[in-house]
Order: C-alpha cells, then structure tokens, then sequence
C-alpha cells in the first residue's frame, strides 16, 4: 500500500481538513505547506500529484499518535527512514490505542476474518521465525475498519 493511500483513507476516515493535516504533521515538528498536502492526497492520475515519502509518512503517523494518545515524556520519536505495512499498522495499533482483540474486531466489521495468531505475526520482529510481512490486503480492510469505526455510513 502506498504511503499517498495511507494518508488519502486516514484523512477520509478521521474527516481531517487540509489544516488538521498540516497540524498533525506540526506535532512531530515537521513543516508542510497546504499545497504539499493537496499535492499527496490527490489521485496517482492526476495532475500535480506528488508521492509521499516514508519519513514524511512516519512523521504524519507519529504525529498522529500523539494527537489522540499525547506525547511522551522522552520526546518526539524518530520517523523511521523505511516504512512497510507491518509499521503502518504496529503505528495505527498505537495511535488508536487497540488491543488484538480490537483490531480483530475492526477487522471482521470489515468482513475480513483474522486469527490472532496471524495477527501476532505481523507485529514480531522480522528476524523472528514467525514473523509475517502485513499484505496490502489486510492493511486495507484494517483500514476499512478504522473508517467504519470512526465515519460510519450515514
């Protein structure tokens, strides 16, 4: 899953303006413009469209975390230099404050079936012997979830 589709499903699903993007960002004392946000949540297609990078990215999610659970008292974290879909999700697991139980949950709302045992996989270290890379799959019904959670149908 690309960084761009991340930010595009998170903005839609948490209902956050182009300033709220901006703000979050600030958190992690990283300074975009408007521009650049609209730039990265427009579609691959169209024009003006700029791709996000992972230590952008990294920002926006820990930024993200400490908008809805607060900063820790060591500080500011580091944004990771290489993202993947097992650290979007452990990052969105923190930021939403969920529990195994939670996401599976999330997960079945989105008619998606998980058992924990494959959910405890994605979220070893990947030198372990049962570490599992997180799918793009599993990502967007995790997604799918979160947005069914937070914007429901109306």
């Amino acid at each position: 899953m690309t960084n761009n589709d991340l930010l595009r499903n998170l903005r839609f699903s948490l209902n956050v303006h182009d300033y709220g993007m901006i703000a979050i960002f600030a958190l992690t004392e990283v300074t975009v413009t408007k521009e650049q946000v609209v730039a990265w949540l427009k579609k691959d297609e169209d024009e003006g469209f700029t791709p996000i990078d992972d230590v952008l990215m990294s920002g926006f999610l820990n930024g993200l975390i400490i908008q809805r659970r607060g900063a820790k008292d060591s500080g500011i974290p580091e944004p990771e230099t290489k993202l993947n879909n097992n650290i979007m999700l452990r990052k969105l697991k923190i930021a939403f404050d969920l529990k195994d139980d939670d996401i599976i949950a999330l997960l079945e709302s989105a008619d998606f079936r998980l058992s924990k045992s494959e959910l405890s996989a994605f979220f070893r270290r990947a030198d372990h012997k049962h570490y599992r890379a997180c799918q793009d799959q599993v990502l967007r019904y995790f997604l799918r979830g979160i947005q069914l959670k937070f914007r429901p149908v109306e």
